[in-house]
Order: structure tokens, then C-alpha cells, then sequence
């Protein structure tokens, strides 16, 4: 059994901060003389620039950003539904049952990606490209379009 070693080099001892000044880390220990961030817990905000108005607040903001509302679906190619067999039905919960459908998505997209093997599948999924579309109704498929 062989056991797995880091390369000469990859990890880097700890700075030890505070060890005589000799080490080039002593007294002050790189914090400088005095001043907020010298002190035990003066830490500054993100975007903190020393009472000037930040940047962040500067830069007009204009327009409005649709990305909050948009609905995002699950990505599901043709040729993976070659996993079903001929007249099954293909849906959200078998799917998943596959694995070809993981965590949280606002519905299922058959995209044209690919050759579809299987014939005359029943499908209900939420969205379908037109070349997914094209391509399942030359196999013999139904599908049924879910509203989300």
C-alpha cells in the first residue's frame, strides 16, 4: 500500500507571528504601527473607504434586473432518455429515479442534444426545444407540456 505524499515544496509552514524581532515577524507582527486594523478586532467592512463615499454608492444604478424572476430548468439531452425503454413514460419523479435530474429546478427541458433511440415515449415535462420536439415526434413520442 502506497500512501500519498505531498510534493517537496507544496505545503508551507505556518507564519508564526510575534517570535522575537529577529524573525522579521516580531513586535508589531506585520501589523504596523498603531491604527485600526493594528488593533485586536479593528477589522473594516467590505467596501469600507474611510468615511469617503464608497464606489459602491457612487456609480448611478439604473435599469431593472429580471434575473431574480427567471425560471430555470433542469437540462435533459435526447439521447439520454436511451436509459428508458420503448412506450415508457418520462416524467420529473423517473427522472430522478435515473439520476439524470438532481436538486432544485423549476421544471424539466428536453433539449435536441443527441439521437433518440427509444420509440413512442410518453413524455410530461415542462419545456422542449424545437429540435427536441421535431426529433420525439419522428420517434412516435407524446408529450404533454406542464405549466410551471
Amino acid at each position: 500500500m502506497s500512501t500519498t505524499v505531498p510534493r517537496p515544496g507544496a505545503r508551507h509552514r505556518r507564519k508564526r507571528l510575534g517570535s522575537g524581532e529577529s524573525s522579521g515577524k516580531g513586535k508589531t507582527s506585520g501589523k504596523g504601527h498603531k491604527g485600526q486594523k493594528a488593533r485586536s478586532g479593528g477589522s473594516l467592512r467590505l467596501g469600507f473607504e474611510g468615511g469617503q463615499m464608497p464606489l459602491i454608492r457612487r456609480i448611478p444604478k439604473r435599469g431593472f434586473n429580471n434575473a431574480v424572476f427567471t425560471q430555470r430548468f433542469a437540462p435533459v439531452n435526447l439521447n439520454s432518455l436511451d436509459l428508458f425503454s420503448d412506450g415508457a413514460k418520462v416524467d420529473e419523479v423517473s427522472l430522478r429515479q435515473v439520476g439524470l435530474v438532481k436538486g432544485e429546478w423549476a421544471g424539466i427541458k428536453i433539449l435536441g442534444g443527441g439521437k433518440l433511440k427509444p420509440k413512442n415515449l410518453i413524455l410530461e415535462v415542462h419545456a422542449a426545444s424545437g429540435s427536441a420536439k421535431s426529433a420525439l415526434e419522428a420517434a412516435g413520442a407524446k408529450i404533454t407540456l406542464l405549466k410551471r
